[in-house]
């Protein structure tokens, strides 16, 4: 019988390839106009979040505690990597989201299961005078040189859509990317940054966590998870099998007070605390919340083995990304 026998949480955020000193330049992009929600999920302006901020937010954002902070997430990122080589995986089961990288407005499936014999990765792709700094924290998605291709475990992919067919999950497919830019952010940063020496063959998994109306809520969310756990043990052999939740936890406005819900639940194997989140909450960047609430539905039979979180604040309106980092074993 197969089974899942590593769960993963992880932030993706540009932030995680930034150093102290480029965190204020991705904060004059809040700052200049980016689209911004509340931690209620309205939108507002900059300066309405730098008016009800919390003034001892700009302690957070000195220097010295930057490069704390960013440090702390780059030894969890080498930590990850180390938990999932050495679980000698057969297969990782990524949920991750598309943004707008492959699936555009005149096709955006609420769950999607990719089943090619491979999945490419290509080169990053920028305007010229793209800053060098938002260059560099895009580099860590996409290949240093050529386009590679990297495995997919197409065979249970496909076991995984026929499941979750026959209950009740009506799941989009695909075998081929359909446009140039190859994976997606999602996916390209488990192959990047997780997966440095060994690489474990896929089974990518998009939600449409950010563009409504057809955002899984999140409780269809945790029942994924829990008809994917299933649908692995109906597999055939005896696969070892991880499952990652990749993206997250709240930005572009940190809530801190969610995230801890979030990681909290999680660690209690609180179903209902995580699919009762409300729906409103999980728009923006916050949205991706929905992929750690899927792998926590899938590691019901798992225990937390360890879990971080650090609220890497990057301007005085308290924008930024809390960054979330779990292992269920």
């Amino acid at each position: 019988m197969a089974e899942i026998v590593l769960g993963v949480g992880t932030s993706h955020s540009p932030l995680l390839n930034s150093p102290a000193e480029d965190y204020p330049k991705h904060a004059q992009i809040d700052a200049s106009g980016r689209k911004l929600l509340d931690k209620m999920g309205q939108q507002v302006t900059y300066g309405d979040l730098l008016a009800q901020a919390d003034p001892s937010i700009k302690d957070q954002i000195e220097h010295k505690v930057l490069e704390e902070r960013a440090a702390r997430c780059t030894a969890n990122i080498a930590r990850m990597a180390q938990v999932i080589e050495a679980a000698k995986l057969d297969a990782l089961i990524i949920i991750g989201d598309d943004q707008h990288e492959q699936f555009l407005d005149d096709n955006i499936p609420a769950m999607l299961i990719y089943s090619g014999e491979t999945i490419e990765n290509n080169p990053l792709r920028m305007d010229d005078d793209a800053p060098q700094f938002w260059r560099h924290a895009r580099s860590q998605y996409h290949e240093a040189g050529a386009s590679r291709d990297y495995p997919v475990a197409s065979k249970l992919a496909l076991h995984l859509v026929d499941e979750l067919m026959e209950h009740g999950f009506d799941i989009s497919h695909s075998k081929k990317l359909g446009r140039e830019h190859g994976e997606g952010h999602a996916f390209g940063f488990v192959h990047r940054r997780l997966m440095p020496n060994h690489v474990v063959p896929i089974v990518p998994i998009a939600l449409n966590t950010y563009f409504p109306p057809n955002q899984p809520r999140p409780r269809r969310c945790y029942q994924l998870g829990q008809a994917l756990a299933a649908a692995v043990r109906s597999a055939p052999g005896n696969s070892r099998v991880g499952i990652l939740a990749s993206g997250g936890l709240s930005h572009f406005t940190v809530d801190e007070a969610l995230d801890r819900h979030v990681l909290n639940a999680c660690k209690r194997k609180d179903g209902e605390a995580l699919a009762s989140i409300p729906p409103e909450m999980l728009n923006s960047g916050s949205s991706e919340i929905r992929n750690w609430i899927t792998v926590a539905g899938a590691c019901e039979t798992l225990e937390t083995a360890w879990q971080e979180y650090i609220p890497c604040y990057r301007s005085a309106a308290g924008t930024g990304c809390g960054m979330g980092f779990a292992v269920w074993k």
